[in-house]
């Protein structure tokens, strides 16, 4: 009886301790970042050219490592692909577990697959041969684990966006194949980062949110903040005109501050600390979604 009662307390236990709740931190997470670049150090003179990566040799690999782990809100999504939900997802795990974040990567170039929490990447043969090839896309051209995996993302997330376009193809990263509706995104968050993600807005309709710069200055003072946005009118992009109508950008916000009938944002956006000073109708025109996870977790659920 005793034995049995004590199998199940443990049982209950496993259970509330995978069902928590991580939050994030208000600071870059050194500690991990020091054991991060302690691991990929140590990998330097061992790690052997991947059969399953064939374009992407070890050092260049290391090094693209070692670059996001030092400068972690440098890491690039590419000039004109559809990689920034991708990015906005890698800007929290590098920001708040990059030891987590270099695991997975090692294991995916010497494996080939690898887990991110419960989410598994398991890249298509043509994705495998595709990474570290990609051209014309900014920094991104020479960071080809930055490729690797924002392909392998892609690949594993999928939305309505991608229903008819679900197989990579090459340049399929600049296509609906790629594509992050705010839904998926708020996925991404829960199935890679385990937050508690809390969100307003849509696809294709505006949240109604009433002192929307107030809004957000006090969801940033609580923790990390997301926004989904109409990036045609924020700043030119070669998105056709369909896409000029809808939202199709995401950026971490990171200050929002308002002097007398103009409003400043600063935002991370793709390996960029942006600043725009917008009215508060343009403000309200460019936001579709607002994504938001606090540094601590409520208790009144």
């Amino acid at each position: 009886m005793k034995k049995g009662l004590l199998i199940l307390f443990v049982t209950i236990s496993l259970a509330a301790g995978a069902q928590k709740k991580r939050v994030p931190q208000k600071e870059i997470n050194e500690a991990g970042r020091i054991r991060a670049l302690e691991l990929v150090a140590g990998e330097r003179n061992t790690l052997e050219q991947s059969s399953f990566w064939p374009h992407i040799t070890p050092s260049a690999f290391l090094d693209n490592l070692k670059r996001n782990i030092e400068y972690p809100l440098k890491i690039n999504n590419g000039r004109s692909t559809n990689f920034c939900a991708y990015g906005a997802i890698t800007y929290t795990c590098l920001k708040n577990e990059p030891f987590r974040y270099t695991i997975s990567m090692l294991n995916l170039y010497k494996n080939g697959e690898s887990y991110y929490r419960q989410a598994i990447l398991r890249p298509s043969q043509t994705i495998k041969d595709a990474a570290g090839l990609m051209m014309f896309q900014g920094d991104l051209d020479i960071q080809p684990a930055d490729q690797m995996w924002f392909l392998c993302l892609a690949n594993r997330f999928k939305g309505y966006l991608n229903f008819f376009n679900r197989k990579y193809d090459k340049g399929d990263e600049n296509t609906m194949w790629a594509a992050t509706n705010l839904a998926k995104f708020n996925r991404m968050l829960r199935k890679m980062c385990k937050y508690k993600v809390q969100s307003k807005g849509s696809d294709l309709i505006k949240p109604k949110i009433n002192n929307l710069p107030g809004f957000l200055e006090q969801k940033l003072k609580a923790g990390e903040v997301y926004l989904y946005l109409n990036n045609a009118i924020l700043r030119k992009k070669n998105h056709n005109r369909i896409k000029r109508r809808i939202p199709t950008h995401y950026v971490a916000l990171t200050s929002i501050e308002k002097t007398n009938d103009r409003i400043v944002i600063k935002y991370w956006d793709g390996g960029y600390k942006t600043l725009k000073e917008v009215t508060l109708h343009s403000l309200k025109q460019i936001i579709y979604g607002v994504s938001w996870v606090n540094y601590k977790e409520e208790n009144n659920e």
